[in-house]
């Protein structure tokens, strides 16, 4: 492990990174918010677990909330480090945690699955403004406890969407700043009609330029909710979903285009017939996600409870690019070939080749349900799930235009397949108290999972999937309550996970398996909160990311053999005095490839031990608050992100510097009459020492790309609520 200087870092941090405290549970007060919570019993865990886990609440977010992606909003989470392609946190956005990207936090927006099936991945960008309907979060670092969907091989990210409130209200909501952002959106309550009855929904819409050239937005979306809530019953159905158009930004700069042009942008680049150069004004992923939710919760007895969703997700959209022929690599054959183009003869010469625009659509659809029993008698609290889930995707890509083409048809096919994956799951969990100290935890977890594939390929080629898998994950661990104020934990668990799409269309991947011990140590007071934990996340086979990617922009990833990831995190809350207090955490780790092995133009060549891809050794930051009176308040927040190379080799030229930001955040909330329940103003001032830094990049032998982040740049706005 590189040395790390505790003490320097911690002084120029002054203590390091905002956490939100672990034990910090908004308490239930309505019979509306106790039937909500049923649900949240399958897939959150409270300080009685043996797991390691943080609490974000709609109230946390509300300072922040003017925009931006809501991994973004999430960035100052204990070792969570967050990436943006536009590199202004609005259009595609990324989270990893502990190292682990986003293909292994599992994410769960009510307890229903979120993660793509295919890819594994998370895509903000189809949920924009997202957050502002959002209650509640937890975010669990490790394995954490099950939950339903892929296993969790670096966190677990699960979201409650807005509860119900006893009074109407409507609120309007504007904010602007830097790169032409600009947000709108009207948000409504019907309050309780009747005792029993409330509607609530949201309307947004975002745009943005971007700080990298043309990385332009255009987001729409909704959500919608309609509930009935009963003595012992909750029925809700839930609507939301979101439109995206964003230019593509994916592409990142080279090390010497990042010293002259920052924001430069080398998506949609061509010559034209005249022999100026030129961008393609429709390079742009246009894409349509809907989710619809339907939730039954009850409660049986004090001792009983449980609840059913029943869920369906529809998307459906594409991205288009225009492709030079010239900038064709025919290294496999002549681009006709990999068009599934016929050549022609045109003034006598035979045409293979020619200027296309594509696009390359996704049709799928994601449904299934998910429900879960609950049972709390005297030293037993214990949960039960099922979930049952399919996906339906259709891939196919078109030939829209071309400079010398002869197309058999309008919008020809030049690839069509489709992939099919079922998931079931089921889990028994239970928390067992011993003693008046003593709390034993058990958690069993076992996962069906199929995957088929079958049709053409991108590249004419077949693409043909066939597999199955069984993973049984438990878990146990034991949590003992040294006094009222502070408890110590360990656990061990085993996860296990299936590759993802990119990897089989890449060649034979295997399943992976993590091993994962954590201890840790919690102490509350009225003045001070501080949570210890070490961690040792045992892997074999890892799917790590080798620092490529594919011409979609996504990641590709391969089997590394054994690797682990040991590491120590401890976040806190102090008050100082009575107006300020501070929010640290830091995070030190050691992530190792053991005996790594590269091939060589056909030679295996075992580099030793190296460090994994995207994974730096020291993660903090803090924020520094400061209560004005009861409705103004500022903050101050750091960032600070160790180094951390983009492939597994180690080399200099693929790695990514320290950075260390700092953003200003103020919020003043002014109640001026019954007619105007509240106006909040809010103000965000970004990376205010304008630092020029990289979050994000990839790496291919003799080529690595960076991806800029913007210097001092701002938001600002108003909420006015009826």
């Amino acid at each position: 492990m590189k040395k790390m200087n505790i003490a320097a870092l911690a002084l120029a941090l002054g203590i390091t990174s905002i956490a939100t405290a672990q034990n910090t549970q908004p308490a239930d007060t309505t019979k509306a918010e106790q039937l909500s919570q049923i649900v949240l019993k399958a897939t959150r865990v409270t300080d009685a677990s043996p797991i390691t886990y943080s609490n974000v609440s709609k109230a946390d977010l509300k300072p922040r909330n003017l925009g931006q992606d809501l991994p973004i909003l999430l960035n100052y989470l204990p070792n969570v480090v967050t990436t943006s392609d536009a590199g202004a946190g609005i259009g595609y956005t990324g989270i990893r945690v502990r190292g682990s990207d986003a293909t292994r936090v599992n994410v769960t927006l009510n307890g229903v699955p979120y993660n793509d099936s295919e890819s594994q991945g998370t895509f903000w960008v189809n949920l924009p403004d997202f957050a502002s309907s959002v209650e509640s979060i937890q975010l669990q670092r490790g394995v954490g406890t099950s939950t339903n969907g892929s296993g969790a091989f670096g966190a677990s990210l699960n979201i409650k969407t807005t509860d119900y409130s006893e009074d109407a209200s409507v609120a309007v909501g504007s904010s602007i700043g830097s790169f032409a952002t600009r947000r709108h959106n009207i948000q409504f309550t019907t309050g309780l009609l009747k005792d029993h009855w409330e509607f609530n929904g949201r309307a947004s819409q975002i745009f943005s330029d971007g700080y990298i050239d043309r990385a332009t937005s255009n987001l729409k979306s909704y959500y919608f909710s309609g509930a009935y809530v009963g003595e012992k019953t909750l029925v809700k159905a839930t609507l939301f979903g979101g439109q995206e158009r964003t230019y593509q930004a994916y592409y990142g700069v080279d090390a010497e285009t990042l010293a002259t042009n920052r924001t430069a942008n080398f998506a949609g680049f061509y010559i034209d017939g005249d022999g100026n150069e030129q961008f393609y004004g429709n390079q742009v992923d246009n894409y349509n996600q809907d989710h619809y939710q339907l939730l039954v919760s009850h409660k049986f007895s004090n001792t009983l409870s449980g609840s059913a969703t029943l869920h369906y997700t529809k998307g459906r959209g594409y991205f288009q690019e225009y492709q030079e022929s010239d900038f064709f690599d025919d290294s496999d054959g002549t681009m006709f070939d990999f068009y599934g183009l016929t050549p022609f003869v045109a003034n006598g010469n035979l045409v293979t080749s020619s200027d296309l625009e594509t696009r390359r659509w996704l049709d799928n659809e994601f449904y299934g349900i998910v429900t879960n029993l609950n049972y709390t008698k005297g030293n037993v609290d214990a949960s039960f799930g099922l979930a049952a889930n399919q996906y339906d995707g259709l891939h196919y890509g078109e030939i829209i235009a071309g400079s010398f083409i002869q197309l058999d048809r309008p919008l020809q096919r030049f690839y069509s397949n489709f992939g099919d994956k079922g998931d079931v799951n089921a889990f028994a969990k239970a928390n067992y108290k011993i003693s008046s100290k003593l709390t034993a935890f058990l958690d069993l977890q076992q996962r069906f999972v199929t995957y088929d594939t079958n049709g053409i390929d991108n590249g004419n080629e077949p693409f043909f999937t066939d597999v199955s898998y069984s993973f049984f994950n438990p878990k146990a661990g034991a949590t003992y309550k040294i006094n009222e104020k502070g408890n110590v934990y360990a656990s061990i668990s085993k996860a296990q996970r299936e590759p993802n799409r990119n990897d089989f269309q890449n060649g034979s991947p295997e399943p992976e398996e993590l091993i994962d011990y954590e201890l840790g140590y919690r102490y509350a007071a009225q003045k001070f909160n501080i949570n210890i934990n070490g961690y040792l996340m045992d892997y074999t086979n890892q799917l790590v990311l080798t620092g490529a990617i594919d011409d979609q922009g996504s990641p590709l990833r391969a089997n590394s053999g054994n690797s682990y990831r040991l590491g120590l995190e401890i976040d806190a809350r102090v008050q100082l005095s009575e107006k300020l207090y501070a929010q640290p955490n830091i995070a030190f780790s050691q992530n190792t490839n053991v005996d790594f092995v590269i091939d060589d133009n056909g030679t295996p060549v075992n580099l030793g031990d190296t460090e994994i891809s995207y994974s730096p050794s020291i993660v903090a930051g803090n924020a520094l608050t400061y209560r004005i009176n009861k409705g103004f308040e500022v903050s101050f927040l750091s960032k600070y992100v160790g180094e951390q190379f983009l492939d597994n080799t180690q080399n200099d030229a693929a790695k990514l510097d320290a950075y260390f930001v700092n953003d200003l955040n103020a919020m003043y909330i002014w109640k001026p009459s019954s007619l105007v329940k509240e106006v909040a103003f809010s103000a965000l001032v970004n990376n205010i020492f304008n630092v020029e830094y990289e979050s994000n990049g990839y790496a291919f032998p003799g080529f690595v790309a960076f991806f800029p982040q913007a210097g001092i740049n701002f938001l600002t706005g108003v909420t006015v609520t009826f």
